[in-house]
C-alpha cells in the first residue's frame, strides 16, 4: 500500500476572500475535498503560529500532485466565487434595533450569517449563487441598514509561497506583494456612500440625526405645559388634555416606527410593550401619565442613539488620521494624488508637522515622528534613511523601529522622502479599523447572557401582566384598577436599562482601548483580562530588550580586565553569533580605545561549545565552561570555577577565556529587563494581578534571576514551544483564566491556549496584529497596565449597569403590585436606562493614572 504524501497550501492563498479560520467557508473547503479519490484527508494546521495552511494527505498512485493542486485551488476559487462576506459601517442604533435588523438580515434569501453591532458595524456572510452583492446591499437597505462603507475583512494571515512534496513541512515566507496582489481581487467590496444617505436614516428626519432627540424634547415641553394647566387650571381642561395628545404624537412617533418594523420581524420587544403601556393608561384616561412614559422612553432612545453614535465615531476618528492625498515623485517632478492611487515602492514627500500618508520606510530625510496615533507612544520616535529601501520593504516585519513609519501618524521638524511599503487599504492603520469594525460586531459572554435572559423575561413579564389584568375575579376591585396596575407592572418590567447596559460598555471599552494603541478583539477579551488574576510572560524580547549584553568580565589572577576584554575581542569579532556580537559591543564600550588592539586568526567555531583561534602563537579557546572538561589539561583552576559559578547563580550565560595554557577569566551575558519592566508588575499588583508568572526556554536559574529583578511571583525555565503550551494548560487548571504576554510569533502557541493572548508590538508584526486577543501596537510593555486597567473598569461598569438594570426591575415589579403609579415607575425605569448610558460612557474619558519612566532606548538596526 503506498503512503499517503502531503500537500500543504497557505490558505489565504486558496481562500484569499476569508478572515478567519473559523470561517464557515474553511469547512466548507474541507468538506468538499475530502471522500475525493485519491485523497485520504485534508484539515488546517499552523492555526497556532498565525500561518494556517491546509494540509492534504493524498495517494501520489491515484491523484498526481500537479492535479491535487488544481483541483485544491478549483474548489477554493469556486468556495471564493460563490461566498462572500460583507463588512459594512452603518448608522449607529438601539441595541434592541440591532438585534432586530440581524434576525432580518438572515431572513434574506441567499444570506448565511449576520451579526449587527449597536454602533453599526454589519457584518454579513451570503451565497453569491444566490443573492448578488448589490442586490444584497438594496435588501439590507430596506431593513434599516444604510452603508457608510464596506470593506473585505483582513487577512488570515500573511500568505507565503505554495509548497512542494519534497517542502511540504516547511513554511518559507514570500513577499508582502503576494498578498496584496491576492487581495486585489476582492478589493470591489468597497462601496462608499455620501453622508448624506447616512442622515436619511429610519431615526433621521427633518431635524436629521438630532430628530428623535428634538421629537422627545418637544414631547417633553407638552408635557411640562399640560402639566402646569392641570395643576394652575389657568385654561380649560380639555387645553391639557391636547398638550398630552400631542406628546404622545411627539413621544410615540419613532417608537411606534421601530414597534412596527419589529412586529414586522415578529419580534415582540421592549417598544411595544412601551407602546401597550401608554395606550392602557390612554385607556383608562391617564394621558398626563401615558405621555410622561413616551416622552422619557423616547428621551432614553434618543441618548441611547447619541452614545452609540459617540463611541462610534471614536473608532472612526481613527480612519480619518490618514490624510485624503499624498505628494509623490513622478518624472523628476512631484505630484498630489489620492492615496488609492499610491503604490508599493512609490516614494512619497512629508512636510514638518504632516501626518504621513502610508506605511513605508525612510529613505530620505531625518526626523522625529509621533507615533501615538498608531502605537500609543507618549514620546516621539526618531527615524532615519534605511540603507536599502527595496529590501526593507520586501521584508518589512524585519526593519528596525527608527526606519519604519506608519500612516497617520505625524511628522516632526525634518521633511521625509517615504518609500510606500503598503497600499492605502493595507496600512496597519486601515487593517486595525477593520479588525475593531469586526470586534464590534461580537458579542460578549456577558451580553449573550443578557439577550438569553430576556428572551425568557420578556415572555414572562407578558404571561404576569395577563395575570394581573385579572386580578379583580379574585380580589374586590375594578377592572380599571387591575388594568392600570398591569400597565404599571409592564413598564416597571421592561428592561430597557438591561438592553444597553452590555452593549454600550464593552463599545466605549474597545474604543477607548484603540485611542490608546491597543487593539482588543471584541468582547470576550475584554471582560476575560479584566476578570483574570494571573498573567503569564515570555522572556526574551517581552520582558527583556531581546538583545544579549556583555554585564561582567570577571579576570583571572594575574591578569587585568582590559587584557580579557582584547583578547575576547580579538576572537568574537569574526563571529556572528548574538552572544558574539553582546560580547564585540561591551568589549568596546569598556575599553574605550585603551590598549593596543589584538589581532586573532584561524577563528574555527566549535559547535556547541564555543570557538577557537589563534593570538601571537598561541592558541586561544573562549567557550562554555563543558568545553574545558573536554579538552586535555584545561581543567577549570578553583578561583575561575568559583566566578563562573557564582555569575550562573546570577543568571549569567557564561564563556570561559584561555590563552594557551592560562586561563584569562569568564566572561558573563545577559538579556538585560526592560527598564520599565519592574514598574509594570508593580502596577500589575495594584490593578489585582495576583500572579505574574514566567515561562521561558532558558535556563531555570536565567529565568528566576530575571523574574527576581522584575518582580515575578514564579518562573519556569528550560521550557521547549510545546511545554510551554502544557505550562499555560497547567496555569489554566489551577488559576482558572491566564493571560500570555509574548511577541505574538514565537509565542503563539502559547497564546493561542490562554484565556487572553497579549501580543506587544504589533504595528511592526502581521502575525501579531491578527493572532492575538489583544494588541499592544507599540513594543513597549509599559502599555499593558494600561489595557488591563481599562479591562477592569470595564468590567466593573459592567457589573453596575447590570446591577442598576436589573435592581431596578426587581424593586419595582412589586412596588407597582402593590400601587406604585405609572408616572413614578417611569421615572425610576427611564432614569436607570439614562444612568446605564451615561455610566458607560465615561470610559471613553478613562485614563489609568499611571507614571512609568520610560528611558530612551537605544536606536535599533535594520535587518
Amino acid at each position: 500500500m503506498t503512503t499517503p504524501e502531503k500537500l500543504r497550501l497557505d490558505l489565504p492563498l486558496v481562500l484569499p476572500d476569508v478572515g478567519d479560520v473559523e470561517d464557515r467557508c474553511v469547512a466548507r473547503l474541507i468538506d468538499s475535498l475530502t471522500g475525493r479519490s485519491g485523497i485520504a484527508e485534508a484539515h488546517v494546521v499552523g492555526v497556532d503560529t498565525g500561518s494556517p495552511q491546509l494540509c492534504v494527505h493524498y495517494d501520489p498512485d491515484v491523484i498526481s500532485f500537479g492535479r491535487l493542486r488544481e483541483l485544491v485551488q478549483s474548489v477554493g476559487a469556486q468556495l471564493t466565487s460563490r461566498f462572500s462576506h460583507l463588512l459594512i459601517r452603518s448608522q449607529a442604533m438601539h441595541a434592541r434595533e440591532a438585534r432586530r435588523v440581524a434576525v432580518s438580515l438572515r431572513r434574506i434569501a441567499g444570506v448565511l450569517e449576520a451579526d449587527v453591532a449597536a454602533s453599526g458595524a454589519v457584518r454579513i456572510e451570503f451565497d453569491r449563487s444566490l443573492v448578488s452583492e448589490q442586490a444584497l446591499l438594496d435588501k439590507v437597505s430596506v431593513v434599516g441598514v444604510r452603508a457608510t462603507q464596506s470593506a473585505p475583512p483582513p487577512p488570515l494571515a500573511p500568505a507565503s509561497q505554495t509548497k512542494s512534496p519534497s517542502d511540504a513541512d516547511t513554511h518559507d515566507n514570500a513577499p508582502r506583494e503576494s498578498q496584496v496582489e491576492a487581495e486585489a481581487d476582492h478589493a470591489g467590496h468597497t462601496h462608499e456612500k455620501g453622508e448624506d444617505e447616512h442622515a436619511s436614516h429610519d431615526h433621521g428626519g427633518p431635524f436629521g440625526e438630532k430628530s428623535e432627540l428634538v421629537f422627545a424634547l418637544v414631547a417633553g415641553v407638552l408635557v411640562a405645559i399640560g402639566w402646569l394647566i392641570g395643576r394652575s387650571s389657568f385654561a380649560p381642561g380639555w387645553v391639557s388634555t391636547v398638550c398630552y395628545i400631542a406628546g404622545y404624537f411627539f413621544g410615540g412617533f419613532f417608537t411606534v416606527k421601530e414597534a412596527i418594523e419589529n412586529l414586522r420581524a415578529r419580534r415582540f420587544e421592549i417598544d411595544t410593550l412601551m407602546l401597550i403601556a401608554a395606550a392602557g393608561a390612554a385607556a383608562l384616561g391617564q394621558w398626563g401619565e401615558g405621555a410622561l412614559l413616551l416622552f422619557l422612553f423616547s428621551l432614553g432612545h434618543s441618548l441611547e442613539h447619541y452614545a452609540m453614535g459617540r463611541a462610534r465615531r471614536a473608532i472612526e476618528a481613527l480612519a480619518k488620521l490618514a490624510p485624503d492625498t499624498a505628494t509623490v515623485r513622478r518624472n523628476g517632478g512631484t505630484e498630489v494624488v489620492g492615496l488609492d492611487a499610491l503604490q508599493v515602492g512609490d516614494v512619497v514627500v512629508v512636510k514638518p508637522n504632516e501626518r504621513l500618508p502610508a506605511d513605508g520606510v525612510v529613505v530620505v530625510g531625518t526626523s522625529s515622528i509621533n507615533q501615538a496615533p498608531v502605537t500609543g507612544e507618549s514620546s516621539p520616535v526618531d527615524k532615519r534613511p534605511v540603507e536599502d529601501a527595496k529590501a526593507a520593504i520586501a521584508n518589512l516585519e524585519r526593519v528596525g523601529p527608527d526606519y519604519r513609519v506608519f500612516a497617520g501618524t505625524i511628522n516632526g521638524s525634518g521633511a521625509l522622502d517615504i518609500m510606500v511599503a503598503r497600499k492605502a487599504d493595507q496600512s496597519t492603520m486601515a487593517r486595525v479599523v477593520k479588525m475593531v469594525t469586526e470586534a464590534e460586531a461580537q458579542r460578549s459572554p456577558t451580553q449573550q447572557f443578557t439577550e438569553r435572559f430576556e428572551r425568557i423575561f420578556v415572555p414572562s413579564v407578558l404571561a404576569l401582566v395577563g395575570l394581573l389584568m385579572f386580578a379583580g375575579v379574585v380580589i374586590d376591585e375594578s377592572f380599571a384598577t387591575s388594568f392600570y396596575r398591569a400597565m404599571a407592572v409592564l413598564v416597571a418590567a421592561s428592561p430597557c436599562a438591561l438592553a444597553i447596559s452590555v452593549p454600550s460598555a464593552v463599545l466605549s471599552g474597545v474604543a477607548r482601548a484603540a485611542r490608546g494603541g491597543v487593539l482588543v478583539k471584541g468582547g470576550g477579551p475584554l471582560e476575560n483580562l479584566g476578570t483574570l488574576t494571573s498573567i503569564a510572560f515570555d522572556k526574551t524580547g517581552t520582558l527583556t530588550e531581546g538583545k544579549p549584553k556583555l554585564t561582567d568580565a570577571v579576570p583571572a589572577e594575574g591578569v587585568t580586565e582590559d587584557e580579557l576584554l582584547q583578547v575576547a575581542l580579538a576572537v568574537e569579532e569574526h563571529s556572528d553569533h548574538p552572544l558574539a556580537s553582546a560580547i564585540v559591543t561591551g568589549a568596546r564600550e569598556r575599553l574605550a580605545g585603551r590598549g593596543c588592539p589584538v589581532t586573532a586568526s584561524e577563528v574555527q567555531s566549535i559547535t556547541g561549545r564555543g570557538v577557537r583561534a589563534q593570538i601571537e602563537g598561541e592558541t586561544v579557546h573562549i567557550g562554555k565552561p563543558i568545553l574545558f572538561s573536554e579538552l586535555p589539561d584545561a581543567t577549570l583552576p578553583p578561583a575561575v570555577d568559583d566566578a563562573n559559578k557564582k555569575l550562573v547563580a546570577a543568571g549569567r550565560t557564561t564563556m570561559v577565556v584561555r590563552k594557551g595554557q592560562r586561563f584569562f577569566g569568564v566572561l558573563g551575558v545577559m538579556d538585560t529587563p526592560r527598564p520599565v519592566a519592574g514598574q509594570v508588575m508593580a502596577e500589575l499588583r495594584k490593578l489585582g494581578i495576583e500572579r505574574l508568572i514566567m515561562i521561558s526556554g532558558d535556563n531555570q536559574q536565567v529565568a528566576e534571576a530575571v523574574a527576581k529583578s522584575v518582580g515575578l511571583t514564579e518562573a519556569r525555565g528550560d521550557l521547549m514551544p510545546e511545554q510551554k503550551v502544557e505550562a499555560i494548560k497547567d496555569l489554566r487548571k489551577v488559576h482558572g483564566k491566564v493571560a500570555m504576554v509574548g511577541d505574538g510569533v514565537n509565542d503563539a502557541p502559547a497564546m493561542a491556549n490562554s484565556t487572553v493572548g497579549i501580543a506587544m508590538g504589533a504595528a511592526g508584526s502581521d502575525v501579531a496584529l491578527e493572532t492575538a486577543d489583544v494588541a499592544l501596537m507599540a513594543d513597549d510593555l509599559a502599555q499593558l497596565p494600561f489595557a488591563v486597567g481599562l479591562s477592569r473598569q470595564t468590567s466593573r461598569i459592567i457589573k453596575q449597569n447590570l446591577w442598576v438594570s436589573l435592581g431596578v426591575v426587581a424593586l419595582l415589579i412589586p412596588a407597582t403590585i402593590f400601587g406604585l403609579n405609572i408616572g413614578t415607575a417611569v421615572l425610576f425605569h427611564e432614569g436607570s436606562t439614562l444612568l446605564v448610558v451615561i455610566n458607560a460612557l465615561r470610559l471613553l474619558a478613562y485614563e489609568s493614572g499611571l507614571k512609568i519612566d520610560i528611558p530612551s532606548q537605544p536606536v535599533a538596526q535594520a535587518a
